[in-house]
């Protein structure tokens, strides 16, 4: 059985990946060809894509048990400029169109298709708990998972189920945004970002590809899971757990005028701002935590004993 990957260069498609191989046919779509099989190893067969239509690789889809949308650019790797925030947009607009079109044009459609997104579709919401049932909120984030939701959506019009994934902050070791939160504790000078009382919603990076797994094999899978752990925290007690799973004190805190300083509107929306999560449709299917609370995770991942299998 084939499933196709977009975005498995990525932090969380390379451990996907990695956990599928064993059992199916893995074909990774990448606009680098070569690099992606230098990464990818013997984890995938790789077939080069422009990101933006179906050339080279609509064939793929046919008959696939899923195809799996992951690309898009890195929200959070540099200040938000106007090209910046378009080019976010369009990796994942145009990537998520392309895929309607294979499955369109497919004879054979595959089983399902399965598009992440993200928990930023809530927009920022105070205190309120948050399940896949609440309204889409406001902002820059919020809009750009709206819109390739409904592309995803349509999908259902095919036959084709669809599968939404509204991941919170993924934690694991060698990407992601931990060897970032990381750094300043090693030097002694880590603490928490803003305030500290806005919620952060995380999920290990070994729960995040074992949901992916669970509800790519789901039959009866469909619509938005929240992919976050069921204890989501705020920022201060994060990084309170984090300073003590690495030994370090976390006693500092940036102020939320310097991060506008250093980010604009970036960190308003991705720092500043936080969602409290609940993944209540993903438990309701039966998927179980292997990371519940912060601690626990935090303290596996630097010790090495939740590395993806």
């Amino acid at each position: 059985m084939r499933i196709v990957i977009a975005g498995a260069t990525g932090f969380i498609g390379r451990a996907l990946c990695r956990d599928l191989a064993g059992d199916y046919e893995v074909v990774a779509l990448s606009r680098d060809a070569r690099r992606a099989a230098r990464v990818l190893g013997s984890d995938a067969r790789v077939v080069e894509w422009d990101g933006r239509t179906t050339s080279g690789w609509a064939g793929e889809a046919a008959g696939a048990a899923a195809v799996v949308n992951l690309a898009g650019e890195n929200v959070a790797s540099e200040r938000w400029s106007r090209a910046v925030m378009n080019s976010i947009r369009q990796s994942r607009v145009h990537s998520a169109r392309a895929i309607l079109d294979a499955l369109e044009s497919a004879g054979d459609r595959p089983a399902a298709f399965v598009q992440g997104s993200a928990i930023g579709y809530y927009g920022s919401c105070g205190n309120e708990a948050l399940d896949e049932d609440a309204p889409a909120g406001e902002g820059f984030l919020a809009d750009v998972c709206k819109e390739i939701e409904a592309i995803a959506a349509r999908s259902e019009t095919l036959g084709v189920r669809s599968v939404i994934l509204r991941t919170g902050v993924v934690l694991g070791q060698g990407g992601g945004a931990l060897p970032k939160l990381m750094r300043p504790f090693r030097f002694y000078v880590g603490g928490h970002v803003g305030s500290g009382r806005q919620w952060f919603s995380w999920i290990s990076l070994r729960d995040e590809v074992r949901a992916v797994r669970f509800l790519l094999e789901a039959s009866g899978a469909r619509g938005a899971f929240n992919l976050t752990a069921p204890e989501p925290v705020t920022m201060k007690a994060f990084c309170r757990a984090l300073g003590e799973a690495m030994g370090r004190p976390a006693w500092t805190a940036v102020p939320g005028p310097v991060l506008r300083l250093l980010a604009g509107r970036m960190a308003d929306e991705v720092l500043l701002s936080g969602q409290r999560v609940i993944p209540k449709r993903l438990r309701e299917a039966g998927f179980e935590f292997e990371h519940s609370a912060a601690s626990d995770a935090l303290t596996a991942i630097i010790r090495g004993e939740s590395h993806e299998h």
